[in-house]
């Protein structure tokens, strides 16, 4: 399986990064991506810029077991993730997840799978700047629950003979 996981200050082409994804494979039957965009408010407020911090080395290495888990549960060709960090300004993209597969159950699954762990369980804090103040970010209740139904053992798929 093809997986790319980059955690990078700069910004990136989802397009083309899909095209690395898929470059060269007859196997593909589909791609499902994520991109996730800073808005420009929240809770009604403008929004100045949203800063991203992570622990380096230990973010990768936890992306990339829950992309080995994602590959256990579903039978996938490949996987992008790609998180920004640092200072962003509404309209630029965030984060990218990219999963490829035979069929399009998998890798819708599997991209939600994925960006459930983003959201809630990837160690990634967020301060957001708006004209108010700086405020770092807390869990959402929603996202906890929209993650809560992965917890159960995962399948493992069979391969296709």
């Amino acid at each position: 399986m093809a997986v790319t996981i980059r955690l990078q200050r700069e910004a990136f082409d989802v397009a083309a990064e899909v095209a690395a994804l898929t470059a060269g494979r007859a196997d593909v039957g589909a791609v499902v991506t994520f991109t996730g965009v800073c808005r420009a408010e929240e809770g009604g407020e403008p929004i100045a810029a949203l800063t991203l911090e992570h622990y380096p080395g230990m973010a990768e290495a936890e992306i990339a077991r829950h992309v080995e888990e994602a590959s256990v549960r579903w039978p996938l060709l490949g996987v992008t993730v790609i998180h920004r960090h640092g200072r962003l300004i509404p309209g630029e993209v965030i984060v990218l997840v990219a999963t490829a597969s035979s069929h399009r159950q998998a890798a819708f699954a599997a991209a939600e799978f994925l960006m459930d762990y983003l959201k809630t369980r990837a160690p990634f804090w967020k301060e957001v700047e708006k004209a108010s103040g700086k405020t770092w970010v807390g869990a959402h209740r929603a996202d906890d629950t929209a993650a809560e139904r992965w917890s159960a053992p995962p399948p493992r798929h069979q391969a296709a003979k």
